[in-house]
């Protein structure tokens, strides 16, 4: 008999892994309608139909093994199967929260969004699945950016601007979901889940998003904030290193900063806040944000040495 295990996680699906004796597991994805938080977030769930479409892709772009094979979908009842990751691997956001900070994984993070980033538009149908915004508005833009800048007024020039400046930037291919917490760590090789937002967009708000988490956690983990500011500018330069040539690349780092301090407003003031942050943390990271998006630093390495001072 197959045995069924409910997976812990994300607030947007229902997840399981199957597992019969013998055989490669299974994990079975559904995309919900409403999603698991506190106040209230739609999204269609035909995303699942995009998620499979982004595997397919992901596969032909990142190392082999990143990316999980694509096993089915299930279109009336917005489901996809996948492999499942064989045992034993960890959770990245599990380890870094407990002060496990590989830098050799942060290289492969920075490495494998370089080359998610090197798709260009141009090889993609007109028609194509991940052509267009709206998955990316419901369950990035809208919850993380404009809550957020109904939530603090004197943030909400700076955010409605850079939604706008974000829909102009159609240029790469865009995870939408860039996390540790959505990468899983086996015999030393990340693999990536999680691709429900991907789409045809803004290369800077991938890393602004990611580059969130790392920060955060330095904010989270002073006995730890020397390691995790290493790990954020090495996987800044991993990342450049491997995306400057692109045409686009010179003009992203600013906008780059501008997403990390509003990812990292949003994730204390937006509807999908880090549950790791403490009241009197979240407090602080609002006001320093506010304070920083005023005159944002010129580069990623200003920022992330200008947050490290602050927060010292």
């Amino acid at each position: 008999m197959p045995e069924v295990t409910v997976l812990a996680g994300g607030v947007s699906n229902r997840t399981v892994l199957v597992q019969v004796p013998g055989q490669q597991g299974m994990v079975v994805k559904q995309a919900l309608a409403k999603l698991r938080v506190k106040t209230d977030w739609f999204s269609d769930p035909s995303r699942i139909f995009r998620e499979a479409e982004g595997m397919r892709l992901l596969a032909d772009l990142v190392s082999q093994g990143t990316v999980p094979a694509l096993l089915f979908e299930d279109r009336a009842h917005h489901v996809l199967g996948m492999e499942a990751i064989a045992m034993p691997h960890t959770n990245w956001k599990t380890d870094l929260l407990a002060g496990t900070i590989n830098l050799d994984i942060v290289q492969q993070f920075g490495r494998s969004l370089a080359a998610i980033h090197a798709f260009s538009p141009a090889d993609y149908p007109v028609d194509g699945v991940l052509r267009g915004l709206g998955f990316f508005d419901s369950l990035r833009l809208d919850p993380y950016y404009r809550y957020t800048a109904s939530q603090v007024p004197e943030a909400a020039t700076f955010l409605h601007q850079l939604v706008a400046d974000t829909q102009k930037h159609q240029v790469t291919l865009v995870h939408g979901d860039y996390s540790p917490k959505n990468v899983l760590i086996r015999n030393g090789q990340m693999v990536l889940l999680d691709h429900e937002v991907i789409h045809l967009g803004d290369p800077a708000f991938d890393v602004g998003f990611s580059m969130t988490h790392l920060l955060s956690k330095m904010h989270h983990m002073p006995a730890h904030r020397s390691q995790l500011r290493e790990a954020a500018a090495h996987y800044w330069q991993q990342y450049a290193a491997e995306a400057r040539n692109h045409f686009w690349f010179a003009s992203s780092e600013t906008r780059a900063v501008r997403h990390t301090l509003a990812c990292m407003l949003a994730r204390v003031a937006g509807k999908s806040t880090l549950e790791y942050l403490d009241a009197a943390t979240r407090r602080r990271q609002q006001h320093l944000m506010c304070d920083m998006l005023h005159h944002p630093p010129p580069t990623m390495a200003d920022l992330i040495h200008s947050f490290a001072q602050l927060i010292a």
